[in-house]
Parts: C-alpha cells; sequence; structure tokens
C-alpha cells in the first residue's frame, strides 16, 4: 500500500517517534516486545514493514543480525539514513516476501497487518520465512485509543483511514486459521489515553495489567511448529524367495 506512506507520510511518521513526548508510549511497546519475544543475540531477524528503522535500531543494539522490508520506498529511505549498512533492506509486499523458506529466526509484523490486503497471505508468508517466532504488534480496536485512531481515520486525512484495527480474539482466529493449534503468548499495553501519561506511568507496572484485552497496543508471539507430510517412495526392489521357502512351498503343494 505505497499510496499510504508518501514522503510526507513517513517524515510526519519519523517526527511522532523522536518527539520525546511520545518515548513513554514508544517504551511500552518496546517491553512489551522483548518480554514476549526475547530475542538472542545473533538471531536473524526480519521486520516486516519495518517503516523507518525504529524496531531495527533497536535489535542491531542487542546484536541481532537484521533485515528490514517495507512497501514504501520513503521509508526506506529514512531508514537508510540512520543505519547505512548496517541492515539490509528490501523494498516488498508482506504478501510476497523476497526470501527463501526458513531463512530468519524471527519475523516481526509491527502496526504492518493493519495496512495489508490480505492478512492471511502475509501471516502465510512470515511463517514460511521464519523457522522459530514470529511476532505481532497491532493496534487494538476495541481500546480507547484504538477508538480515538479510528474516529480520527474516518473524519479526517490520517494514516488511519486504511487502516484495519483488531482485537486479540480477532488476531487468535485469523492465527488459528493460517498456522493451526501453536503455542502463542499475548499481551497489552497503553490502557489509558495519552492525556492520563502520569497515571499510566504507575499502572502499566502491574503485570495484570498486560493480560487486560483492552489495550491500546496488542503484543502477540507464536511459536513454529514444524510440521512433516509422509509420502510413499517406490525403492525399486524386487524380492526373490529363499530356498528354504521355495521347499517349504513344494512341500505345502504335495500334501
Amino acid at each position: 500500500m505505497d499510496y499510504v506512506f508518501d514522503f510526507k507520510v513517513a517524515q510526519k511518521y519519523d517526527n511522532w517517534y523522536q518527539n520525546p513526548k511520545n518515548q513513554f508510549i514508544a517504551d511500552l511497546e518496546n517491553q512489551l516486545l522483548l518480554r514476549l519475544l526475547r530475542p538472542v543475540r545473533g538471531e536473524r531477524v526480519l521486520d516486516i514493514g519495518c517503516g523507518t528503522g525504529r524496531n531495527l535500531l533497536m535489535f542491531l543494539e542487542m546484536g541481532l543480525d537484521v533485515t528490514g522490508l517495507d512497501t514504501s520506498p520513503h521509508m526506506l529511505d529514512i531508514t537508510r539514513k540512520k543505519l547505512g549498512h548496517r541492515a539490509d533492506l528490501h523494498q516488498g509486499l508482506a504478501e510476497a516476501l523476497p526470501f527463501e523458506d526458513n531463512s530468519f529466526d524471527i519475523a516481526t509484523l509491527i502496526t504492518t497487518l493493519e495496512f495489508v490486503d490480505d492478512t492471511h497471505k502475509a501471516l502465510q508468508e512470515a511463517c514460511r520465512v521464519a523457522k522459530d517466532r514470529i511476532f505481532l504488534g497491532v493496534l487494538n480496536c476495541y481500546a480507547i485509543k484504538g477508538i480515538e485512531r479510528r474516529i480520527k481515520g474516518i473524519f479526517s486525512r490520517s494514516t488511519y483511514n486504511r487502516a484495519r484495527f483488531f482485537s486479540i480474539w480477532e488476531l487468535k482466529g485469523v492465527l488459528r486459521q493460517v498456522v493451526g493449534k501453536t503455542p502463542l503468548k499475548w499481551g497489552t499495553v497503553l490502557h489509558l489515553p495519552a492525556s492520563f501519561r502520569r497515571y499510566s506511568q504507575y499502572l502499566e507496572r502491574w503485570p495484570f495489567v498486560h493480560r487486560s484485552p483492552f489495550g491500546g497496543f496488542i503484543g502477540m508471539v507464536v511459536t513454529l511448529v514444524p510440521r512433516y507430510t509422509t509420502q510413499n517412495i517406490p525403492i525399486g526392489y524386487v524380492g526373490h524367495p529363499t530356498r528354504a521357502a521355495t521347499d517349504l512351498m513344494k512341500d505345502v503343494i504335495a500334501k
């Protein structure tokens, strides 16, 4: 969906995260991601919908081998200026990843599913190229902040005009359709609007709050389970009866 993320939107997106007033939100999202995903130094991670490289930079600082993909060349230009040659960057679609099967240990889609044309296909592709885990970070349609964004998207020309929001139950259902019954973990953050940030700092410290299905940002990790299929292969061998078996058959026939 390149037409959504033009240069103006890409610059606005990057400026929003660079603003110190929004650092609290970014920190909570990152903490949830790391708590659920638990990446290990040296792992290969593909960030699908990498935007302006915010998550790639975090993964790099943790010692991961990073690759990013985005549909927007403007997003990727900003990322290159930040990361230089430290990340392998590609322009492409989440529904048609230009990578071989099992090329990465981890695939992440962080505020990406909201903007893809085919959710199922994007998840299938992520499962194809990742061999261990997938992290999904999405905006919650039932959260107060999610509703605010939806209203803004309807009544103004914003990035969220074309976004699709998810609930935890909907996200679980889509994943079950794509990967079947595989282990998954989830949590949420951002339970109060930004104007209540003073109270959020205390509320978000409580672990049980992260199990609320109404936080503004949902994080979900899927542990991929290998699937195997069996196929009968002719081996081209024809057995010959042994002499003992032949003599036994003669005795049986004679009787």
